[in-house]
């Protein structure tokens, strides 16, 4: 697991962020032309043999390449989930999952392919169980009536630890996710 350094946003962030199409509230607006300082993650789609799809996230813009690929942005600070799955002629090659935060310009990230520039890690899985079992994660949390990108942060690193230890992860209660939202005001 990569270890990233996190700094506090400075107030020129913050403008960055306004600039970027980020309402008063936190989410992301779509916006005609990609932030400049935004992750850009390809997506490809090609039936049974190549299919990378957002799972989760605001996406602020979206640039279609061509009938099968398209990209699409997200604003830094913010959450998504990146799901890639290859099949040859024997079967499925390949299947992930990475949870990711956008970082902001001068951050350190973790390289990810087709996420350009990179991310934070928060959950990095491969092999359909694990991924399966991330995916009825996100549900569970999603089922509770929280968006996904909008869980803490330390949650997702807890289900990657979990599941990375064999073990399944704890559930994400109301409780938790009370004290996430309070912990991010003192923050801010």
């Amino acid at each position: 697991m990569t270890m990233t350094l996190v700094r506090e946003p400075r107030s020129d962030d913050r403008a960055s962020a306004t600039a970027a199409g980020i309402r008063p509230g936190g989410q992301p607006a779509m916006t005609t032309e990609p932030p400049q300082d935004a992750t850009r993650v390809e997506l490809i789609w090609i039936e049974k043999q190549l299919e990378c799809w957002i799972r989760f996230g605001q996406i602020v813009h979206e640039q279609i390449l061509d009938r099968r690929r398209r990209v699409v942005s997200f604003a830094p600070g913010s959450i998504f989930a990146f799901v890639r799955w290859m099949a040859n002629e024997h079967g499925t090659v390949l299947s992930r999952i990475d949870i990711l935060r956008a970082t902001w310009p001068g951050e350190h990230y973790s390289t990810i392919l087709q996420v350009q520039p990179g991310g934070e890690s928060l959950l990095r899985c491969a092999s359909w169980p694990r991924v399966e079992r991330v995916l009825q994660t996100i549900d569970a949390v999603e089922a509770q009536g929280v968006e996904a990108q909008d869980a803490a942060p330390d949650y997702w690193r807890h289900v990657h630890a979990r599941l990375i230890a064999g073990e399944p992860p704890r559930s994400y209660t109301s409780a938790r996710h009370r004290a996430w939202l309070k912990r991010r005001r003192i923050a801010s």
